[in-house]
């Protein structure tokens, strides 16, 4: 068994922010799930569970797990291409302790942060459907409510985005995405916006390093240490 797979979840599962290991709530993203558990054994291949402390005030809000990233380590944003400018990042600018090693046991530690998915599980071509992300923002509503001393949101890209206002009830098209934008929502919460930090965004310079701090930089200013 894989140090992915033997890996324990980060909630029990009754926890109504996690998915069940099992979830048939997608069909496609189900039957992608079991085709990727047929071919690689010893992958994560469920639901990718949220990390961090229920203490954080900040929550990083990403798109869905990649097929060979967080899909094979259960970690978010581990073992792709992605987690090397977002943890990087996180680090540099005391979210996050250690040195990210792109796989769960490489010791780094999330400080005052946590991470979660807007979708739980791989989907085809790394593209989930509307319906899909519709379907698993009921995870993510629960995910805001278990975190009693949260105070700002950091949306990777559109998806994330739209995701987080929906949870919140509130109109995505009435407050469309923009990066290094920073909205107070209704309820005083904070969301940040940066375009995501896939390999695709940062290999056409539409996200660069230096923006990516810029944005984090400003988060780390309006939390404090």
């Amino acid at each position: 068994m894989s140090k992915a797979a033997s890996r324990p979840k980060s909630s029990a599962p009754s926890d109504a922010a996690e998915p069940p290991h099992d979830c048939p709530l997608c069909p496609r993203l189900a039957a992608y799930r079991d085709a990727n558990r047929l071919a690689q054994p010893d992958w994560w291949n469920a639901p990718v569970p949220s990390w961090g402390d229920r203490s954080a005030q900040l929550l990083v809000v990403g798109l869905a797990p990649g097929v060979r990233g967080a899909n094979r380590t259960g970690r978010p944003f581990t073992g792709d291409f992605a987690g090397v400018l977002l943890y990087q990042t996180l680090i540099r600018f005391g979210f996050a302790t250690g040195t990210y090693g792109a796989e769960p046991d490489d010791g780094m530690v999330l400080r005052d942060t946590r991470i979660v998915n807007a979708v739980r599980c791989v989907p085809p071509a790394n593209l989930p459907l509307p319906i899909e992300i519709r379907t698993c923002n009921g995870f993510l509503q629960a995910e805001l409510a278990s975190l009693p001393r949260l105070r700002a949101i950091l949306a990777l890209g559109v998806v994330a985005h739209n995701a987080v206002l929906r949870a919140r009830g509130l109109p995505p098209t009435r407050q469309p995405f923009k990066h290094g934008q920073v909205l107070t929502l209704p309820d005083g919460l904070l969301l940040t916006d940066s375009y995501h930090v896939s390999r695709y965004n940062t290999n056409t310079g539409r996200l660069t390093t230096p923006m990516f701090e810029a944005v984090v930089q400003a988060l780390r200013d309006r939390i404090g240490e």
